[in-house]
């Protein structure tokens, strides 16, 4: 098998990153924009000792799924996977995602999983938008992602997954960053612009916050820049830079200066009110965290009584959608910026049987255990690498009751389901919910329960 062959290959299943994945002489064979049950006529791209990527020659059979993307450059983009599905395809497909992560790695004939919880509109959704700076080939300001796999920004104005919102005040920052010929990072000879514009929009508070992220603290015509971005947007609550001087895939710089309003927007979900620095984590889709977040109170099961650690809480959103109905929620973060938010978040809304704690869930929970919290709920909403072995040895010699576990990825969560399944818990369901429509991204809450509790 050599780059540039020819093959035919049945396409199985999605794979994580939206991909086709079919079997080739027993190796898998991933094949970008292909669909389960599509058979593809094939050129090789690469070839490794367990796998081969491929790309599409031909659509010898279509899947019935298959529709034409709404977007003009979802092809080159790169910030949607799966647009080429219909929605109920798409629905299916991540399903599969969840079911084939568990058939895999816990070695279960059979996991309960719940109906996914899609999106009636499955458009509009997200509520913040975080786009590079650079200039078209007729010099004008564009917006954008990088395309795939380069350095090329490709300009998304009006991106049909962001609230029309977000999408209108970018367009308005890229006119008057142009109308006054502001640097950007990415022109010639200068790298002391402006390299990021981000946008956030409260869909509850109609609340609009915009964050210019820079390369220095000298930006040309500041004072032009705020008065005209005042007129121009009235709902703008505040206007924000970001020092950021490193090269890094990091977005955000460790320097955060308000130029004009609020230091922090606000917005609710449910019936929290929250208050976002620019710099502060909240949910991109709040219509269906609410949903995640009522699967989580659903595993919880709590009846006011139990003690509740929220693990990796971030700014406390689970922990203090929680506090009503638990007797107390302790939350643990590694970062003190999101704990003082979280602790912040939680005297705005008088959850006064919430704390929330710096440090790592593997040191303090035995501390904790020794001085007489003991958990009876332990909800872990870890990164995308899962949960730390050390954590997972935590929570078997702590023993709580049930264990609810969110995660954004299917194989890590499969694979730290298997070790506390080997330590004396089993999976009562796992409830997939569909956090970011027209991507490959699944997000799923799993309810583990002590077998003899």
């Amino acid at each position: 098998m050599q780059v540039g062959d020819p093959i035919i290959v049945t396409i199985k299943r999605l794979g994580i990153n939206g991909e086709g994945v079919g079997y080739y002489r027993r190796k898998a064979v991933f094949i970008d924009g292909a669909l389960p049950n599509e058979v593809i006529k094939a050129n090789v791209t690469e070839v490794q000792h367990k796998f081969i990527k491929a790309t599409i020659r031909q659509l010898e059979k279509k899947s019935p799924q298959r529709i034409k993307p709404p977007c003009p450059v979802f092809d080159v983009c790169g910030g949607c996977q799966i647009q080429h599905i219909s929605y109920e395809g798409q629905l299916q497909a991540k399903t599969d995602i969840v079911r084939e992560a568990f058939a895999r790695y816990t070695e279960l004939d059979v996991v309960k999983i719940k109906p996914m919880l899609g999106m009636e509109h499955p458009w509009a959704y997200r509520n913040k938008a975080q786009l590079q700076l650079d200039r078209g080939g007729n010099g004008d300001v564009i917006a954008g992602l990088y395309e795939m796999n380069s350095h090329r920004i490709v300009d998304i104005s009006g991106c049909p997954i962001q609230h029309p919102q977000v999408n209108s005040t970018i367009e308005t920052v890229k006119t008057i960053l142009q109308e006054l010929n502001i640097p950007l990072y990415t022109d010639k000879e200068n790298r002391d612009g402006v390299k990021t514009v981000v946008v956030r929009y409260g869909f509850q508070s109609t609340e609009l916050q915009v964050t210019l992220i820079t390369t220095s603290s000298q930006l040309p015509h500041q004072e032009e820049l705020i008065e005209r971005l005042r007129t121009a947007l009235p709902d703008l609550t505040g206007i924000a830079m970001n020092i950021n001087t490193k090269r890094t895939s990091l977005i955000f710089g460790e320097h955060t200066t308000t130029l004009w309003g609020k230091e922090a927007m606000v917005e609710s979900l449910g019936d929290l009110e929250f208050a976002l620095s620019p710099r502060a984590f909240f949910q991109l889709n709040p219509q269906q965290t609410i949903k995640l977040y009522e699967s989580v109170r659903a595993a919880a099961a709590l009846t006011g009584k139990e003690t509740v650690i929220d693990a990796y809480c971030g700014t406390g959103t689970i922990g203090l959608w929680l506090a009503p109905y638990a007797k107390e929620v302790h939350g643990i973060e590694t970062i003190a910026e999101a704990a003082e938010d979280a602790t912040r978040n939680a005297a705005r809304n008088g959850r006064n049987n919430a704390s929330f704690h710096v440090g790592k869930a593997e040191e303090l929970l035995p501390r904790w255990v020794k001085k007489g919290i003991s958990p009876d709920v332990i909800i872990a909403d870890p990164p995308r690498t899962g949960l730390e072995q050390e954590f997972l040895n935590t929570v078997l010699k702590t023993k709580p009751e049930r264990m609810v576990y969110v995660s954004c990825n299917p194989s890590t969560l499969a694979k730290d389901c298997k070790v506390l399944l080997d330590g004396g818990y089993e999976i009562q369901w796992v409830q997939p919910v569909d956090m970011f429509p027209q991507t490959s991204h699944v997000e799923a809450v799993t309810l583990l329960v002590r077998k003899n509790a």
